[in-house]
């Protein structure tokens, strides 16, 4: 499995408002490409930023599915994203592969 990770890092007070739009907004534009077959949305409970600290995990099954995402969804998705929170978040993102040890 493969886990695509956007690690945003947001002021105190845009904290709320910031959860209803990704529940509301970014989940489901990320999910309605089809690329991803679940998420999780994780709180960093130790984060040493300034600010809250959260994860949102998106799942597939291969990276041509993510990469399709990469390549034709992700830019207008993160761009809708920076224009309701612009210059009061950080996010990083990365790909990860699940190991079965």
């Amino acid at each position: 499995m493969l886990v695509y990770n956007e690690t945003f890092i947001i002021d105190d007070a845009l904290e709320q408002e910031w959860l209803q739009w990704i529940k509301n907004n970014h989940i489901p534009a990320v999910l309605g490409t089809g690329a991803f077959d679940s998420y999780k949305l994780l709180f960093i409970m130790d984060s040493p930023n300034e600010g809250v600290t959260y994860c949102l995990q998106f799942h597939t099954d291969t990276v041509e599915r993510y990469s399709d995402f990469h390549y034709k969804h992700m830019d207008a998705i993160h761009s809708k994203h920076n224009a309701q929170f612009e210059e009061r978040f950080a996010l990083f993102h990365t790909l990860m592969e699940e190991v079965e040890l």
